[in-house]
């Protein structure tokens, strides 16, 4: 199979790596100083202490064409713009791996209830993902791991939990299996899920309130959980999660504390919008809090406190 892996920040530049190791056909898609990087010098990552350097075939999509796989890996805001630049990979039956934070696209397409087929303004405006990459392509992902970007082309893993991958609809399928397969190869510990969106709806439990509140607080996640007020309101704001979830049929733990001891086992790092907004960078808010914010306002479910860090954190991505 031919894959692509489109955006190498962290997260894409962690599995382009992997995907690079289990000797697949691979292409990378970049720009700027990193498609630069990447072609004088590969792919460096520090995993774990050990540096090694990747050699991979980067360029602009349309030199590539035609994939079976293409893993998505930028950033949510991102991705609108980038739906014509993604077009030349797309064959008749490319598959589409959104590895990005919050609720991708295809969410609702056919999950039963209240939301079925609606699109979330603050995930896909004017629905013109949902029109460029239909439904049926979509494989969903959940990337637990912390990685960072030293330089352009350059990453260091913190640390790894495992990366879970499945079906919309819950079945095992070939495509699956095959990246399941070659990631492992690649070195990534891969769970194949039947109940994808549960595992996309509880990993966004988790950073919809510990994303905005460490670029507020420009803090680390160890320091915002050891904080007891904090640490109140990441629960507050999990529980208006929960409340809208549970309309949706999307069950979660029932106690906050679950979730936040998963993001203490994976140390004490920086997330990605506190990284983002030390670098300057737009803040990836929508449709992570955004989207939850919206969930509860389309269901009458009550979120104040979602809505007021929603609010604070527009305020300072627009002055960043």
């Amino acid at each position: 199979m031919k894959i692509a892996v489109f955006g190498v920040g962290r997260i894409g530049g962690w599995l382009a790596a992997a995907l690079a190791r289990a000797d697949v056909e691979l292409s990378v898609v970049a720009r700027g100083t990193t498609l630069e990087a990447l072609r004088s010098a590969g792919l460096w990552i520090d995993d774990g202490g050990t540096v090694q350097q990747i050699r991979v075939n980067a360029g602009a999509a349309t030199e590539f064409g035609a994939q079976d796989i293409v893993v998505v890996a930028l950033k949510a805001q991102q991705f609108n713009a980038a739906l014509d630049e993604l077009q030349p990979l797309l064959g008749p039956h490319t598959a589409v791996v959104s590895v990005m934070n919050g609720i991708p696209w295809w969410f609702f397409t056919e999950l039963a209830g209240p939301l079925q087929g609606c699109h979330l303004d603050a995930v896909d405006p004017q629905a013109r993902a949902a029109a460029a990459i239909a439904a049926p392509r979509a494989i969903g992902a959940v990337a637990h791991a912390s990685v960072q970007t030293t330089a352009p082309a350059q990453y260091r893993v913190n640390s790894v939990d495992r990366i879970i991958l499945g079906e919309p609809d819950g079945r095992r399928s070939e495509r699956v299996d095959w990246l399941a397969d070659a990631l492992t190869r690649g070195g990534i510990p891969v769970h194949i899920s039947a109940n994808i969106r549960g595992d996309i709806w509880t990993k966004l439990w988790g950073n919809m309130n510990m994303n905005p509140l460490s670029a507020l607080a420009r803090a680390s996640t160890l320091r915002l959980l050891d904080d007891p007020d904090v640490s109140a309101l990441c629960a507050r704001m999990m529980g208006e999660m929960a409340a809208a979830g549970s309309r949706l049929g999307l069950a979660l733990p029932p106690d906050p504390r679950d979730r936040m001891a998963m993001t203490r086992r994976l140390g004490d790092f920086r997330p990605s919008m506190l990284q983002d907004v030390q670098a300057g960078r737009p803040l990836e808010y929508e449709a992570q809090l955004g989207a939850v914010v919206e969930i509860a306002r389309r269901l009458d479910v009550p979120a104040p406190f979602c809505a007021a860090i929603l609010g604070l954190t527009r305020l300072l991505s627009q002055g960043v």
